[in-house]
């Protein structure tokens, strides 16, 4: 596994678990159509939130959610509805919600993190 992936991987873990700890439950992980793939898919309160990371070791080429612009939000706003439709037992959740985390640091372990919780 090339160091870009490990270093996302570990990074999708720990939102991974900040989200359980904040009371979260993981529906579903990397998941994959023809269209993308959904990082973290994870229900709360009623709400179904569709959850992308971001990790970076640095800055140095811009903080995690610069690379969540316009395209991107409306692209993993069609994964989402493609998500829905594809799991029918989904539909109990009264909203849908696009959030972030973001983390920054050598090791995602340890990181800073950050959490939108309602990505616009």
């Amino acid at each position: 596994m090339a160091a870009k992936d490990e270093l996302g991987r570990a990074g999708e873990d720990r939102a991974a678990e900040h989200l359980t700890r904040l009371g979260y439950r993981i529906l579903d992980r990397n998941w994959r159509c023809d269209e993308g793939e959904l990082d973290i898919v994870a229900q709360r309160e009623g709400v179904l939130a569709f959850v992308e990371v971001k990790t970076r070791r640095t800055l140095d080429f811009g903080h995690p959610f610069e690379a969540i612009d316009e395209r991107k939000r409306k692209r993993l706003w069609r994964l989402a509805h493609v998500w829905v439709r594809e799991h029918p037992m989904s539909s109990a959740a009264r909203a849908l919600r696009l959030e972030a985390i973001g983390i920054v640091g050598a090791d995602p372990a340890v990181g800073d993190l950050e959490h939108l919780r309602d990505l616009r």
